[in-house]
């Protein structure tokens, strides 16, 4: 029989329940708002916790549910578990009936959230939370016994919780298939409770059931998730579908390239416990690698090199500009020959000044062969010398010196490419023997290089005068140089990156930069690239930023940079979180040690949703440099966003200690020092934010949403939107965008909802 409640109704379905709560009354500490939904059991309303300024969810309770009320208050007290709503208080209404306080999940259902989640990939994401969850209650000793849609909630932020552990049963052990088996009686021999549509055989038989119950109840949620579409839908009654579960398969998936996790649905929805996975970490391990097997990018090929910075021999030191820069040449001219796999110049230049041998850095790059050299430079007089060495065996298998003028520095960086692709036997193209297609005056490319040198070893805002007097003076002596007319529009953008001019100011100074680099040079891809970054995100024309990233990406090969710049700029923002990934870790290709570029994919990886591999991103980049800021500050986020505040206020604390101007990182510590107490920190952070600080929309925005007040940082993204503030667009823009705000904003962001 069904468990029916006193109108007769299944135990699920949602029974009216007379409010006995009214906005603006108060429960001990907690100031009621507004109600947030009603079930059977009772209902929810939204309110303040007034002693820590936090946004709760209460929930009622009508009396004849008051048992299965304080199991659900007891399953979940016993439960901790970043995927499981957190229990923050219990208490009586005036009424005498129980009321239970937990976090706030604001966000969408699962099955309202399956209606528009764009790909394969973050479904399974989301599933794969649900199963850490599980597996957590499971081992916890309880079971959920009514899992659906309806009580998973998916965050704004792509972050799962599993609610309504009303009906959740606290299981024994019992040995059965050579491991601990979960079991759990049911309440009265025969009786049914749960949601028909969901329940496992056993379950509908009333018989005793165990941790697999639960997996069968996914298994039919993962087949939704996948083909959009119960298994057995469309049958006539609850009768009919409760036989349906117990005697027929569920039709194919149809989908191509889907038979792994088809396989995978079909062992979950076996009609006996015994064929089932026997755990929530065998499902998961199952999952996880069936989605990896779809989404492996194909094994590169061919000969690989790294190219090491050249030792500078001069008895000047300032010349190390120029032993790197002559280093950085040969990287981008090998680069363009096909079939070679080059390290990048990040990844290449980090093991610079450091006593590592060339095995470990073969390791470490993943490449073949290893370039180095030296540059003496006397006067108008150079020495350089290169040697190819191969690491398997450690023989040189080129080497050679040159003894030129100055003015020969392109002739030697020529000769050398094509010497290098002979030694790995590699065929030279006729379009990558013409990569060079301007010849720029030596002083012009001696004050550019550097300009360049400041720039990749650390430009900081001291710095920036003498990086524009570089790039100034190598304009005056070589208009026709493309190179730092480009170089110039990142100048001004690193002025709004660190709080020293506004966006409105910088974006048409930088558009005009990037625009007299194209007048020299029409197809240089990085002023392309350079341009979309401005005109996207900053000018909100996306249509035109789409036209220059076209071009941007035109020559090939596509520069390893531009392909990064335009999944992290362009399509990041524009809401196409996978192909962002896609274009970004490609970009990342040939350069592991590029701890910025790491970074901004760890952020990547959090809007698919994939938090797990984003918190093991940025802990590799701070295992290399542990005062990375950008890594702590994004770290710290994802601390807050999974209840783990005081590790968040930790990385928080030192980020903000690296990077003061970041609006973003004072927007999150003024969060974090609020919670843990320390008001008048908070309160002068939100001071100077609100000061006219520049780029603080932003951080008032992160400010606000932390504390679960998405009303309130909605108002603020408006403000951030005005400044056109380029970190709002990249960082918080895609946080938005599921929350009920967003339709408003991205009207003004002229992005498609």
């Amino acid at each position: 029989m069904l468990a029916e409640d006193s109108g007769g109704k299944i135990l699920d379905e949602p029974a009216t329940l007379t409010a006995v709560v009214a906005p603006g009354s108060q429960l001990g500490p907690y100031r009621v708002e507004a109600p947030l939904g009603a079930g059977g059991m009772g209902e929810v309303f939204r309110a303040i916790d007034t002693r820590l300024g936090r946004a709760v969810a209460i929930k009622t309770c009508r009396e004849q549910f008051s048992e299965r009320f304080h199991r659900e208050v007891r399953a979940i007290s016993s439960l901790n578990h970043p995927h499981i709503c957190t229990l923050y208080d219990v208490g009586s209404l005036p009424c005498g009936a129980a009321y239970i306080v937990t976090e706030l999940v604001q966000g969408e259902t699962l099955g309202d959230w399956l209606r528009h989640s764009p790909t394969l990939g973050r479904r399974l994401v989301v599933i794969g939370q649900v199963i850490e969850a599980l597996g957590a209650a499971h081992k916890a000793g309880i079971i959920h016994r009514d899992l659906k849609p309806a009580n998973i909630m998916v965050r704004f932020d792509g972050y799962v919780k599993v609610l309504d552990f009303g009906l959740a049963k606290r299981i024994s052990h019992s040995r059965a298939h050579n491991e601990e088996i979960l079991t759990a009686g049911v309440s009265i021999p025969g009786q049914i409770v749960g949601t028909p549509a969901y329940m496992s055989p056993e379950q509908i038989r009333g018989e005793e059931m165990d941790g697999r119950s639960d997996q069968f109840a996914l298994g039919i949620i993962l087949y939704e998730a996948i083909a959009g579409r119960h298994p057995w839908r469309q049958r006539k009654s609850t009768i009919d579908t409760m036989h349906a579960i117990l005697h027929e398969d569920p039709p194919p998936l149809g989908l191509p390239d889907a038979g792994a996790i088809e396989r995978i649905i079909r062992r979950c929805l076996a009609k006996t416990p015994e064929l089932r996975f026997q755990s929530m970490a065998e499902l998961g391990t199952a999952l996880q690698r069936a989605d990896a097997e779809t989404m492996l990018p194909p094994t590169p090929s061919g000969p690989s090199i790294a190219v090491l910075p050249f030792t500078n021999m001069s008895a000047d030191k300032e010349n190390e500009y120029f032993a790197e820069g002559l280093a950085e040449e040969i990287i981008n001219a090998l680069a363009n020959v096909p079939g070679m796999k080059v390290a990048a110049r990040t990844s290449s230049f980090y093991f610079k000044g450091k006593d590592i041998e060339f095995g470990e850095i073969g390791k470490r790059l993943n490449v073949e062969h290893i370039l180095e050299g030296s540059v003496r430079k006397s006067g108008s007089r150079l020495r350089v010398t290169a040697q190819l060495v191969k690491l398997s065996d450690g023989f040189h298998l080129w080497s050679e010196r040159y003894d030129r003028d100055l003015t020969d520095i392109f002739v030697i960086q020529d000769e050398i490419t094509p010497a290098i692709t002979t030694s790995l036997r590699v065929k030279l193209s006729p379009d990558a023997s013409r990569v060079r297609q301007y010849t720029p005056n030596v002083r012009a490319y001696e004050l550019y290089l550097k300009a360049r040198n400041l720039w990749f070893n650390g430009m900081r805002p001291e710095l920036l005068p003498e990086f524009r007097g570089l790039l100034d003076g190598a304009i005056e002596l070589d208009g026709q140089f493309a190179l730092p007319h480009s170089f110039l529009g990142l100048y001004y953008t690193m002025q709004a990156n660190i709080g020293f001019r506004r966006w409105q100011e910088v974006i048409p100074l930088a558009i005009a930069a990037e625009q007299a680099a194209l007048r020299v040079d029409p197809s240089l891809p990085e002023a392309h690239a350079l341009l979309g970054c401005c005109i996207g995100p900053c000018e909100l024309d996306w249509e035109r930023a789409e036209r220059h990233w076209r071009l941007a990406l035109a020559r090939e090969p596509v520069s390893r940079d531009v392909l990064f710049w335009y999944g992290n700029h362009h399509v990041l923002p524009l809401g196409r979180i996978d192909e962002a990934l896609d274009a970004m870790a490609r970009g990342l290709g040939g350069d592991p040690l590029n701890l910025l570029y790491r970074h901004h994919f760890a952020r990547g990886l959090r809007l698919a949703g994939r938090v797990k591999e984003a918190e093991a991103q940025l802990r590799e980049v701070l295992e290399i440099d542990a005062d990375f800021p950008h890594a702590l500050g994004t770290l710290g986020s994802l601390c807050a966003q999974q209840g783990r505040f005081e590790e968040a206020l930790t990385l928080t604390e030192k980020a903000h200690a690296i990077i003061p101007w970041s609006s973003l990182t004072a927007g999150l510590l003024a969060a974090m020092l609020g919670r843990a107490g320390a008001e008048d920190r908070a309160a002068a952070l939100i001071d100077k934010l609100k000061s006219g600080a520049v780029n603080g929309g932003s951080g008032l925005t992160i400010f606000h949403a932390v504390r679960g007040e998405l009303d309130r940082a909605a108002e603020w993204a408006e403000k951030a939107i005005e400044e056109r503030d380029l970190a709002f667009v990249q960082n918080l823009g895609p946080f938005l965008r599921p929350t009920p705000w967003w339709p408003a904003l991205a009207q003004r962001l002229n992005l498609p909802l």
